[in-house]
């Protein structure tokens, strides 16, 4: 079974919204996703550290460590790694052009693909009026999205047991409080009119947890997701091409689940 799964190759990597130092932090599954897939470039699209919680209480399982060795040994053997802070870890914006462990950090950046189209990688939460303009809502917002999560926890265990699939109630309630408010569309609209103004064909970016890629008057519109509920990258081609990638649904297939894990840190060092 374990022939059935290779390592994937590509050009670049995109992912973002990691949030290591929250509970809900999918840490087991971005380790598979990081041992299976390699590029020549790796981009963090922000929110890979989640300082916010950090400092409402301190959270760093071994998970979050070793995330962040692989990153950077990753690093060491020639991925070129950027990383683009988002609001969560915000604190890494006092240090554009720094390279901490061979990771370069950048406010945002523009990026030529294979193809020669050039796309604007940036977080995008510089476009989210709560995040801009009412910092107290968007902390009570990040605790009650806490909140959905541990109830999330909860219904999935009592779903399991009745034989019922997985369903997301956490993903369900931010949904339906941002389409309450057309939120998403008016987020994918003004990071794209952004795209424009910088004479660029695309924008890759992250922060509102919903994967997508879609056109938008002429702008290639691709939001990378999350590690949190959907677990999702973005990969480019040696062609130009890009692809989704949903880590969650790979991972329920027996072939994945086949796959020898790690059983101790020396393992893990030599994935």
């Amino acid at each position: 079974m374990t022939g059935q799964v290779e390592t994937r190759h590509f050009r670049t990597l995109f992912i973002s919204d990691v949030h290591l130092g929250s509970k809900a932090a999918r840490t087991d599954f971005l380790l598979d996703f990081l041992r299976y897939h390699e590029a020549e470039t790796m981009f963090l699209v922000g929110d890979i550290v989640d300082g916010w919680r950090l400092k409402r209480n301190w959270y760093w399982p071994q998970g979050c460590n070793d995330v962040v060795q692989k990153l950077l040994r990753k690093a060491r053997k020639g991925t070129r790694i950027v990383y683009i802070p988002g609001n969560h870890d915000e604190f890494l914006r006092s240090f554009p052009g720094t390279h901490f462990g061979g990771i370069e950090v950048a406010e945002r950046a523009t990026y030529e693909m294979a193809d020669g189209k050039k796309y604007l990688i940036l977080h995008g939460d510089e476009f989210d009026v709560v995040v801009r303009n009412a910092r107290l809502l968007a902390y009570l917002g990040d605790w009650a999205y806490d909140a959905a999560i541990v109830i999330n926890v909860g219904l999935a265990a009592i779903r399991r047991r009745l034989g019922m699939p997985y369903w997301s109630f956490s993903a369900w309630a931010k949904l339906q409080v941002k389409h309450a408010v057309n939120f998403i569309g008016e987020f994918q609209r003004v990071v794209a009119e952004e795209a424009r103004r910088n004479d660029v064909d695309g924008v890759i970016c992250g922060h509102i947890h919903h994967a997508v890629m879609e056109d938008m008057d002429g702008i290639h519109y691709v939001n990378t997701g999350d590690w949190v509920e959907s677990c999702t990258a973005i990969a480019e081609h040696h062609d130009g091409t890009l692809e989704m990638i949903s880590w969650q649904r790979i991972n329920a297939t027996a072939e994945i689940k086949a796959l020898p894990k790690p059983q101790n840190v020396e393992d893990m060092q030599a994935a």
